[in-house]
């Protein structure tokens, strides 16, 4: 399993991720995270703030946006994954994002492409956390009530299960989420819940079995 968990953005080891695809240059962004932001606004901010799909291309990859909503209630997802070497999730409310996931089929879907080793799954801030056991503690930092138009109203509390940890981003980070986001640390440590803090620019890395910690300077180490 290949795994590039961010804080924020592409953060410090892009030459990480590169290595983990090896000769691979597609990539799919999932934006679903965003989906309680209106389209005009998500857009504006694409145009004038920031741009994945043009972050990639600085690096010489190609980049295409992966709707998850297509394919709710219809699945197929099994069939387009492994087109892509990355699957790319951008931030924004963790909640959205997995519920997301179950409704398009994703979640199952991206367990047996990387099962059999086919991309890499990648994604910051929200796109990390839900790569985890659970989203308990992450009510501290984005709500899990708001539902956009399409969604089912359940909130599901269980991430992917992709690492065995719980993973806080934006720690001590020049971020408006770093408050709420050590209080969702300190709330995991009184319940003795396993996790790893993130400062931004700091990625996790799971190649293989291996797991390792690429700190802010770009400093490998464990996790």
């Amino acid at each position: 399993m290949r795994l590039y968990l961010s804080s924020y953005r592409l953060g410090n080891a892009t030459e990480q991720l590169l290595h983990l695809m090896g000769n691979g240059r597609r990539v799919g962004i999932i934006p679903n995270a965003l989906d309680l932001i209106p389209a005009d606004d998500r857009e504006r901010y694409r145009l004038t703030t920031y741009d994945p799909a043009a972050e990639f291309l600085r690096l010489g990859l190609e980049a295409e946006t992966l709707d998850l909503r297509d394919h709710f209630g219809r699945g197929g997802l099994d069939q387009i994954l492994p087109r892509y070497n990355l699957i790319w999730v951008l931030g924004g409310n963790s909640f959205v994002l997995r519920r997301a996931m179950a409704q398009s089929g994703f979640d199952q879907a991206i367990a047996a492409a990387l099962s059999d080793d086919l991309l890499v799954f990648g994604g910051f801030s929200a796109g990390a956390v839900v790569a985890t056991p659970t989203l308990r503690g992450i009510e501290l930092i984005d709500d899990p009530r708001p539902v956009p138009p399409g969604y089912a109203e359940p909130i599901l509390w269980d991430g992917l299960g992709l690492v065995d940890f719980s993973i806080v981003p934006h720690v001590d980070s020049d971020h408006p989420e770093t408050e709420l986001a050590a209080s969702s640390a300190a709330h995991l440590a009184k319940h003795r819940m396993p996790y790893r803090t993130l400062r931004d620019g700091e990625v996790i890395i799971r190649d293989g079995v291996h797991i390792r910690l690429v700190d802010a300077r770009g400093e490998i180490g464990p996790c």
